[in-house]
């Protein structure tokens, strides 16, 4: 007899007759560890507590307090039947009971008396096939989940690239490289916790958010002379600096992987628009009011606040108190009235995000 370790799993065997579940107990405690139960309740006790290590059910119909087929009606919702193969125990089969058993999942019946190759032939072939399903399933499973965390790396990968080269264009710029980092984490809590977000899924606005990493990718065109300068801008080199938004959709545009990427659409809008302005006084296009999309308003802010309270080549940082002053009288452009009373709602927990991120 096999030690109990290399046995394949247990056979329950559950019929009110001890005979019975000795006969045919016998019939497999060499290659299985064989558990009994005398009647249904006791059935589902031990599946209860123990039901894990079971590869097979064998169940007699005629019991006292809950027979098989109440049993298999307790244990059709489970999905039990499903994973682990379940024989009836009978003397006698009629149509009804059989068509029953078999539409709640029963797989064969076992017919009183008992012919030994034929019970053993039965059940282990049928042991065999569900246990190849099981391993189909769960190879399956694995290559279902290899596929989704090399889906996840190549996500990764993407957006630490996109991040790298944002993060290359604001060094440029005479950045520290968190500016990109404080957009986006800007842009999430905006519409994370203000109703800005509206409308959109958890999926959405993390694409958003990453296409707000993008906002200045044109900058990678403009001349160092003219993004680099300390000074205010001559009007002419203004012109130049303006045409990142366009230069900056055209290049998003022509990066064919960029269009498999969730963040696409959001990323090409929020380059060209993120300078456009409420009343219509912004570029490229001058767009109004409503014209101008909740994310891009939403990174025209961030960058406006942005801009304010950190420190830049051609100015000194402004204190937190001065900054939303100068938002609020619209020393900055106009804004989206409803996008400034949100703002103002969660300022303290995006003063907070900027503490930590300093």
């Amino acid at each position: 007899m096999s030690d109990a370790k290399d046995k394949a799993g247990t056979i329950l065997v559950v019929d009110d007759d001890a005979i019975s579940r000795a006969i045919i107990g016998n019939l497999f405690e060499a290659e299985y560890e064989v558990a009994e139960a005398a009647n249904g309740q006791e059935c589902l006790d031990y599946l209860m507590s123990d039901g894990n290590h079971v590869v097979a059910l064998l169940l007699d119909i005629m019991m006292p307090r809950v027979d098989g087929i109440e049993v298999l009606h307790r244990l059709a919702p489970t999905g039990f039947l499903e994973h682990v193969p379940v024989f009836l125990i009978t003397a006698e089969r009629t149509s009804s009971v059989m068509e029953e058993a078999y539409r709640l999942g029963v797989m064969d019946f076992i017919v009183k008396p008992i012919i030994p190759f034929v019970v053993t032939r039965r059940v282990r072939s049928v042991i065999e096939l569900f246990e190849s399903r099981k391993r189909l399933r769960n190879t399956v499973e694995d290559q279902r989940l290899e596929l989704l965390e090399r889906a996840q790396q190549i996500i990764e990968l993407n957006v630490g690239m996109i991040e790298a080269l944002s993060t290359a264009i604001e060094f440029r710029d005479g950045e520290s490289g968190g500016h990109v980092r404080r957009i986006h984490d800007f842009t999430h809590l905006m519409l994370t916790r203000t109703s800005m977000g509206e409308g959109l899924s958890a999926e959405d606005i993390d694409d958003i958010a990453h296409a707000a990493i993008m906002h200045d990718v044109g900058k990678i065109a403009i001349p160092d002379a003219i993004l680099c300068k300390p000074g205010r801008l001559t009007p002419e080199e203004f012109e130049v600096m303006k045409t990142h938004t366009v230069q900056g959709a055209e290049l998003l545009e022509s990066i064919p992987q960029m269009r498999g990427l969730g963040a696409y659409r959001y990323a090409v809008d929020i380059a060209r628009h993120h300078h456009e302005r409420w009343d219509g006084r912004g570029y490229p296009d001058g767009l109004v009011g409503d014209q101008i999309t909740i994310w891009s308003q939403v990174v025209s802010l961030a960058d406006v606040y942005d801009a304010l309270t950190s420190k830049r080549v051609y100015k000194a940082a402004f204190t937190r108190e001065e900054s939303l002053r100068m938002i609020a009288d619209g020393e900055c452009g106009a804004f989206n009235p409803k996008l400034l009373e949100s703002f103002f709602a969660v300022e303290p927990e995006l003063a907070a995000l900027y503490e930590r991120l300093s």
